[in-house]
């Protein structure tokens, strides 16, 4: 697997399209980058976030964050594997 300067596997550059990869710092730009992994990373990219960031910080995140930012097929692995309930739930903001 081949990473930018900071660190960051350039396979996960489809997931930042927004984003100059190579400018983003795993520990500055940490939310996205957690964000973004767990949201889009396949197994080599998700082995990576989990030997970079600590399990707790991960299920920190989850907790915190993932009902908001996370697809919701994506935020259900996590709170499973993580094994986190009563997360809060996303309110639909057009009823319709």
């Amino acid at each position: 697997m081949e990473y930018t300067p900071k660190g960051i596997p350039l396979s996960l550059r489809p997931a930042f399209q927004e984003y100059e990869l190579e400018q983003l710092d795993p520990q500055q730009d940490a939310f996205t980058v957690i964000e973004r992994t767990l949201a889009y990373g396949d197994q080599e990219e998700l082995a990576w976030l989990f030997e970079r960031y600590d399990h707790s910080e991960l299920a920190a995140w989850v907790q915190r964050w993932g009902w908001r930012s996370l697809p919701q097929r994506r935020l259900r692995l996590w709170a499973t594997y993580f094994g986190l309930q009563d997360l809060p739930q996303r309110r639909n903001t057009w009823p319709h």
